[in-house]
């Protein structure tokens, strides 16, 4: 059996939050139940159960939503003992949230520390960004309420990173956002997502503007790598790896789906977070078996819908980079079927630019000088 990874949401769609760009709430008004609500535990330990009889050697519990806190703690310290339970063959476990930080206190962080949770934070990093895109759900700023959950894991000694997710605003601050948040040291720059029917809104992202904030965000990334101050960008450590000859651990990067199981607050499963959708409803862990329906004939539909490279990838000097990029970022050809990456031309001049500095970097981390000589 395979190493596994699950993505669970265990309040479904629901969230305290009304973040402006939110793919989820899109996502979630696309299918016949907008909500599952709130994940039962015998949803949970069935989870748990399957997820250890399934996996070997390695398992990651991943949080998400909606926005996984509003299940309460008591649901994450059930989970610990469920885990210690059913553990019975020795495998590593990693567990992870990403979470918009609003209800993070002292027990919360204290909780995360104390069991080795990575937590990731959505975080737009200025006052102004933060406000008026990720507002809660009376209308009212959360930069101040999330400024402090941040310094509650840090003193509580929480691992976590950063989630920046880059709009058309954001694009028009590249260096302010990278700024305030490299303080933080981990940070994940995710492009922004139009609707699924392909429609767009005055944050959908400009290709112009986002091949703009990739290069400056790099510029400031390699500057600080060659001043010996590293600070991770996620996407920018995957390119450093990629021209060293490693894959891609970051999903989006490899150029084709994987089915790594997301399991919705009722049990349901699907094969990926961008497609928790009715036509890709997999199975129920209540009714199904992990192991069924994340190798059955479904699941590799949707991996092989991924598979096809466009003619235009085909010639391009930065396809072994690129790779095309997140499915759910390619623009739907004629026949309803993942084409071109919306985002092509970015990256197209984002590697143009900066790819000869990709490559000094690739260098100096094989040889370990991290500096500029």
């Amino acid at each position: 059996m395979p190493p596994l990874n699950l993505l669970i949401k265990p309040a479904s769609s629901l969230c305290n939050m009304r973040c402006r760009y939110c793919f989820y709430a899109d996502e979630a008004q696309n299918r016949s139940l907008a909500s599952t609500g709130m994940m039962t535990p015998e949803t949970l330990e069935n989870l748990v159960r399957q997820g250890f009889a399934y996996a070997d050697g390695q398992i990651g519990f991943a949080f998400q939503g909606g926005e996984p806190t509003l299940v309460g703690l008591p649901f994450y310290e059930k989970l610990i003992r469920l885990q210690n339970r059913y553990n019975t063959k020795g495998i590593r476990v990693t567990n992870s949230i990403q979470t918009n930080g609003l209800l993070i206190d002292d027990d919360w962080a204290a909780f995360f520390a104390r069991n080795h949770f990575l937590v990731g934070v959505s975080f737009d990093g200025t006052r102004q960004l933060q406000d008026n895109q990720r507002p809660d759900a009376n209308g009212a700023g959360t930069f101040d309420r999330v400024s402090r959950a941040i310094r509650l894991l840090q003193r509580h000694g929480a691992e976590f990173n950063i989630l920046c997710v880059v709009n058309d605003y954001t694009a028009r601050h590249p260096v302010k956002v990278y700024e305030a948040l490299k303080k933080y040291g981990y940070l994940q720059f995710i492009p922004c997502l139009d609707g699924l029917d392909g429609t767009t809104a005055d944050f959908s992202l400009k290709e112009d503007r986002y091949a703009d904030f990739l290069q400056q965000t790099f510029d400031c990334y390699y500057r600080d790598y060659m001043q010996g101050s590293y600070v991770s960008v996620r996407n920018f450590d995957n390119y450093i790896s990629i021209l060293l000859g490693n894959p891609p651990e970051n999903c989006g990067m490899n150029g084709f789906c994987s089915c790594y199981g997301v399991i919705e607050g009722d049990g349901s499963i699907y094969p990926c977070d961008f497609y928790v959708l009715d036509e890709w409803k997999l199975g129920n862990i209540h009714t199904d078996l992990l192991q069924d329906v994340l190798t059955g004939e479904k699941a590799k539909t949707f991996v092989r819908r991924s598979l096809p490279v466009p003619e235009e990838c085909k010639g391009c000097n930065f396809y072994k980079l690129c790779r095309n990029g997140c499915t759910r970022e390619r623009r739907l050809d004629a026949s309803d079927q993942p084409g071109l990456n919306r985002h092509c031309k970015a990256f197209q001049a984002f590697f143009s630019a900066k790819l000869p500095q990709m490559l000094q970097l690739a260098r100096a981390v094989r040889y370990g000088t991290p500096q500029n000589s």
